[in-house]
């Protein structure tokens, strides 16, 4: 059966629109609700320490992101970069690892999202909240890339400004501006270092470091929208220097607040320590606004998982790895069919979530806790290889409209630092099934990839013969 595409994708997002995506993929739950118990384990200093090493391991990876992206503005990018530099069975692996990725924690945010509704509405079973945020995802990814890209600026807004004025309410507290509810003095950074600079040893750096990798992941989202982007030699560039900029000051800001005014003993006993400092400081309903502020940061998220596990899967598709059906686009640009199959695999995951946590699930949450580590690998050696084919090939370096600086020493910085925290995991008892369950899914993927083509291509020779 063919499959005609009539359509094509339509750039229509702007540098605000991919500031705002990358920023909504990453800042979740864990900024929102997990901070206080990283705080506990590395200390204020250590997790500072930590979050700015994984800054700087996730900005030279997207230095190798941007000279592809610029070059080659794709959707569903990175999977197209490893397949053509790499080799197309590690380009396919990449694509259905990111693709779980995302899928899983779609399932995850719409459970979570329909337990926040509890608050306020506890009369009103959890499925009934998460089957609505489910339509109203699908809806905002279904209509137009325009529309969903303008809602997702809006939902990663409302975070953004929410961590501001925590940082600034914080920060006047700490120094005595905002007198503290229960009359102590300005704590200033004497909570800060009263535990010592690491109270677990350094060694729990690396632990931290681990969860720093995966809490910055979504940044990567810049290079999936690269196909959908006006203007990508400029837009592309400016958006990966803003986003993590501005990562590093909303993740250290926060990190500094909450370890000011919270003493460590409390950090990680706290189901969100953002509500207890808003309540010290006097907020009134602080627990209602952050309530709302989470819902907000786990729709945003959700928003930006069914885009970006769609997107993959059009990728296979254009590939011809997969079905040509996930290939189609509506009139408006949207791979409908692609996102269909994303929301049902969200929906699964949901479903094994309740079904079977703790096997099932686990498993799901292990592989895509490494996809993401071995995602960055990918682009990073992706770019090493693209830069010697192309000076191979007669170019030279200055017809890149983006470069990426110090080559070959970021791309083989970023690999190794990304390697090195795979390697970590296998020192983590509790991170450990992450290893025991993503090698075995990445050697299916490159398994069950040559099987396919082998088969396609004997099913063609057959065709020929007769």
């Amino acid at each position: 059966m063919e499959y005609k595409r009539k359509h094509e994708f339509q750039r229509e997002m702007k540098a605000r629109h991919l500031i705002m995506l990358s920023l909504g993929g990453v800042i979740g739950t864990g900024l929102f609700l997990s901070t206080g118990y990283t705080i506990q384990q590395a200390g204020p200093f250590g997790t500072i320490l930590s979050y700015l090493i994984g800054a700087l391991v996730v900005y030279l990876v997207m230095l190798c992101l941007g000279e592809l992206a610029v070059h080659m503005p794709e959707t569903g990018a990175f999977h197209s970069y490893a397949a053509k530099y790499i080799g197309p069975g590690t380009g396919y692996t990449v694509a259905w690892l990111y693709w779980l990725t995302w899928t899983v924690a779609l399932g995850s945010e719409f459970t979570a999202a329909g337990l926040l509704m509890q608050r306020w509405y506890p009369s009103i079973n959890v499925w009934i909240w998460s089957a609505l945020f489910a339509i109203l995802v699908f809806v905002l990814n279904a209509l137009t890339v325009k529309f969903f890209a303008e809602s997702e600026f809006w939902f990663a807004s409302i975070k953004v400004i929410a961590i501001v004025i925590f940082i600034i309410l914080g920060a006047a507290a700490m120094v005595g501006f905002i007198p503290m509810t229960n009359a102590q003095s300005a704590p200033l950074f004497s909570n800060f270092i009263s535990a010592g600079l690491f109270p677990n040893g350094a060694f729990a750096i690396i632990m931290t470091m681990l969860a720093v990798n995966f809490a910055f992941s979504g940044t990567e989202l810049i290079g999936i929208a690269a196909g959908e982007t006006v203007n990508p030699e400029k837009t592309i560039p400016k958006a990966i220097r803003l986003t993590l900029w501005r990562l590093i000051i909303f993740f250290v800001g926060t990190i500094v607040v909450l370890s000011a005014l919270l003493p460590i003993s409390d950090a990680g006993l706290l189901e969100s320590p953002f509500v207890t400092v808003l309540e010290r400081i006097g907020v009134p309903y602080a627990a209602d606004i952050m309530n709302f502020v989470i819902l907000t940061a786990i729709l945003s998220a959700a928003n930006s998982g069914l885009y970006a596990s769609s997107r993959m899967l059009w990728s296979l598709a254009d590939k011809k790895t997969i079905s040509p059906i996930f290939a189609i686009l509506t009139k408006r640009g949207v791979p409908i069919y692609a996102v269909i199959f994303s929301m049902l695999g969200g929906g699964l995951a949901l479903f094994s979530s309740v079904i079977a946590p703790d096997t099932v699930y686990i498993v799901l949450v292990s592989i895509s806790g490494l996809a993401v580590v071995v995602v960055w690998m990918s682009i990073s050696a992706s770019q090493f290889l693209f830069r010697r084919r192309f000076i191979k090939e007669g170019n030279s370096v200055n017809d890149l409209a983006y470069r990426t600086p110090l080559y070959p020493l970021i791309p083989i910085v970023s690999f190794m630092l990304c390697l090195a925290s795979c390697i970590g995991i296998a020192f983590d008892p509790t991170q450990r099934i992450a290893l025991y369950c993503g090698i075995p899914f990445i050697l299916f993927c490159y398994g069950s990839y040559y099987i396919t083509q082998t088969s396609k291509k004997r099913g063609v020779n057959h065709e020929e013969y007769n």
